[in-house]
């Protein structure tokens, strides 16, 4: 990797999120007003904002993730299946916010629709 290049990483596994949100803000240095918000963008309920996120949804832990990333000035981001556990309507949320902010991404999907709409590039394995 190039010296001093930052790259915002979202993994498939949610399993290690634990704790309320304000701890995964202060322990990763992340802007908690801007995470929230994000996360309402995302349609994520205000109730969950206190709550430990072990009792979080696997969709809910994807958003954290995504939103989380999202926020992180990078130079690249690498997300693995972004939209495993996430509905539509969400999906939709995070198209336009990547539309909006327009990130040097390299993604890991399987949906068709998704891939249309945010890639510039395909590369596929067989």
């Amino acid at each position: 990797m190039a010296s001093g290049l930052v790259v915002s990483y979202v993994s498939q596994d949610t399993s290690f999120l634990k704790g309320t949100l304000r701890e995964f803000c202060r322990e990763r240095g992340l802007e908690e007003s801007l995470l929230l918000a994000v996360l309402r963008q995302l349609d994520f309920g205000r109730e969950q904002f206190i709550k430990d996120m072990a009792d979080f949804s696997e969709g809910q832990k994807k958003k954290v993730l995504v939103a989380s990333s999202l926020i992180t000035p990078a130079h690249l981001y690498i997300w693995d299946e972004p939209l495993n556990f996430i509905d539509v309507f969400s999906r939709m949320q995070i198209e336009n916010l990547i539309l909006q902010y327009e990130p040097t991404m390299l993604l890991v999907e399987h949906d068709v629709r998704f891939r249309e709409r945010i890639a510039t590039q395909v590369v596929e394995f067989a």
